[in-house]
């Protein structure tokens, strides 16, 4: 090992993943810290198999496609011989590299096609595997948008700059840099949950799908399908509300009316089988909140706890104000959280429940760190959940 690998290898510390817990949250693809010679120092999410056990000459070491781009300051996006998406980012120290971010190995939804064109049998011979465990290692490979392997590449940069910037610190104390970084990866975390709360992935024109679900509606009035235009509104509304840009506290009173037409859409589609309260006093809905913080907990409680029944559920939703505390309840009857749900949940760096992390980090960025979610029980008997925020916040 030269003196390069020896200075980042010394460099790392027990606590580098957990530094960067709160980015790796947001995102499940492959980033790796790789030395000069190519050799994996540190899994932040580990490669896919198919990457791992038949691209790579063994688990200790990247795939040759990355080694013949490893290039003293240069970074490289690339597609490898399998069609993968590939980042390369040096991390670099007074203008020497002295190792790599590596990562993404995923498929674009225009190179997808590539997994079907790759010769499982002549792989199967030449790395004596057998044929199903390659073919099942190809399935895993995740695709994903353009935009969503933009972001990704964004965390691999500013994990990168800041590798840079602490490797830096321990070498020369640079104080002023770190604090620096540090308030820009508060930005880049909050960026980049705005991003996904914005659900950038939809590709259809919003006013096109609006309109279109108005048009159905009207049809449904003229025909008497009193039920079918009610819902479709309610639809419409529901995505409207949830497509909204800004980053604004909406009431919980406006939240609240989200929900119930959520809940109606649900209650057409399953019947007898859900049943739902919703009970906010006046006073409590013209407090303000983040907005898409209550939904996706009741969401949880539909899909975890009622639709496994057989005879369904019911779900309530009430407030109660406490001294300069509002604590709301999302209560439902059902089977509880599996039990592999529950520990992801409870666990921070489990790659699991990010949706709930990311929701409690939203509130305890507008309110502080003594706000957020609470999972109060679940069990056979049923969830509930607590979302608790200040009764006059100061937004940060």
């Amino acid at each position: 090992m030269d003196d390069t690998n020896k200075t980042l290898k010394n460099l790392m510390d027990s606590n580098l993943y957990s530094r960067y817990s709160g980015l790796l949250s947001l995102s499940n693809i492959s980033l790796l810290l790789v030395d000069t010679s190519g050799n994996i120092l540190l899994e932040f999410n580990p490669s896919p198999d198919f990457c791992k056990f038949i691209c790579q000459e063994d688990e200790t070491r990247i795939c040759s496609d990355y080694i013949a781009r490893l290039k003293s300051g240069s970074g490289d996006r690339f597609i490898c011989r399998h069609g993968l998406a590939n980042i390369l980012l040096p991390v670099d120290i007074n203008n020497q590299t002295i190792g790599y971010v590596v990562g993404a190995q995923v498929y674009s939804t225009d190179s997808e096609y590539q997994k079907y064109l790759i010769d499982i049998m002549s792989i199967a011979k030449n790395k004596k595997l057998e044929p199903e465990f390659i073919a099942k290692s190809i399935a895993t490979i995740k695709t994903i948008e353009e935009n969503k392997l933009e972001i990704h590449e964004q965390i691999c940069n500013h994990i990168t700059q800041n590798i840079s910037y602490d490797f830096s610190q321990s070498i020369h104390t640079a104080d002023k840099a770190i604090a620096r970084l540090s308030i820009e990866k508060e930005m880049l975390e909050k960026k980049i949950i705005d991003l996904e709360a914005k659900n950038m992935s939809l590709v259809i024109n919003p006013h096109f799908l609006f309109n279109t679900l108005n048009s159905i509606a009207r049809i449904a009035y003229f025909e008497k399908s009193h039920t079918t235009e009610e819902l479709i509104y309610c639809l419409s509304d529901l995505l409207r509300y949830n497509l909204k840009h800004d980053d604004e506290l909406h009431t919980i009173g406006a939240e609240m009316d989200n929900i119930e037409k959520y809940l109606y859409i649900q209650k057409i589609r399953y019947k007898n089988r859900l049943e739902y309260d919703i009970d906010i006093p006046d006073h409590i809905k013209a407090h303000r909140i983040p907005n898409m913080i209550i939904q996706p907990i009741v969401e949880n409680a539909l899909i975890h706890g009622i639709t496994p029944k057989r005879d369904g559920g019911k779900i309530k939703i009430y407030a109660e104000e406490n001294k300069n505390d509002i604590n709301i309840f999302v209560v439902d009857n059902g089977n509880g959280f599996p039990t592999e749900v529950l520990k992801s949940l409870q666990q921070s760096e489990n790659k699991l429940g990010i949706g709930f992390r990311s929701t409690d980090k939203r509130l305890k960025r507008y309110f502080g760190e003594q706000y957020g979610l609470k999972i109060e029980k679940s069990d056979y008997s049923g969830s509930t959940v607590t979302i608790s925020i200040p009764t006059k916040p100061n937004a940060r």
